[in-house]
């Protein structure tokens, strides 16, 4: 599946208004982007999510240059190396949520996930009983290392559907759109739900 141009700017406009309703991409932060059959569409940087515009997307090549000289997401490069590692994916959102945000700088290695029924809104998940890894990767301004990172670590990994960055936020991606939004707020219930666990000492 891959999709043009006016349809990635139609849904990435509204998936920024799901978000920002929910409360995910607060002032310019997050980014969205969308498979293309000739390139990727993502948000131009510093634009906030819950106001986008049609000129507020635009269209990369596969090693992140803009095809008409303006200035993409700081973070595109992780967009596309998800796109790398996971040619089922067609959409991906990061947000900046306080979950996604205050679990990635509590957590000491990946996060774990288990015995949660709601694991099975991820792909191949069809038992409460399995257990997914959320990598958590440092932060880094310099995005080509960063995504080296990511890359490195994520080889031969299978049952991950989403990362976080420390201090940072949570990157998720899904075969459609509506997918990547579904599993961001699987991922958002499942965050809050451990950090609750955490205040009462059992994590």
């Amino acid at each position: 599946m891959a999709f043009t141009f006016d349809e990635a700017v139609r849904l990435i406009v509204e998936a920024g208004k799901v978000l920002d309703s929910k409360g995910w991409v607060p002032a310019t932060s997050g980014n969205i982007s969308v498979r293309l059959k000739e390139g990727f569409a993502i948000t131009a940087s510093g634009k906030h999510k819950g106001k986008l515009n049609p000129s507020d997307i635009l269209l990369v090549d596969e090693k992140g240059r803009s095809k008409d000289g303006r200035r993409p997401s700081a973070e595109t490069l992780l967009h596309l190396t998800v796109y790398e590692l996971f040619p089922e994916a067609n959409a991906v959102v990061h947000t900046h949520s306080p979950n996604a945000t205050l679990i990635s700088r509590i957590v000491k290695g990946p996060l774990f996930l288990e015995d949660y029924e709601l694991l099975k809104a991820f792909p191949s998940v069809d038992t409460h009983e399995e257990c997914i890894e959320v990598p958590v990767l440092e932060n880094d301004q310099n995005m080509e290392r960063l995504s080296s990172k990511l890359r490195d670590y994520l080889k031969g990994k299978d049952k991950v559907f989403g990362f976080l960055i420390r201090s940072h936020g949570l990157y998720t991606w899904g075969e459609t759109m509506e997918d990547a939004l579904n599993h961001a707020e699987a991922f958002e219930f499942l965050f809050e739900c451990e950090l609750k666990l955490m205040a009462v000492g059992r994590r």
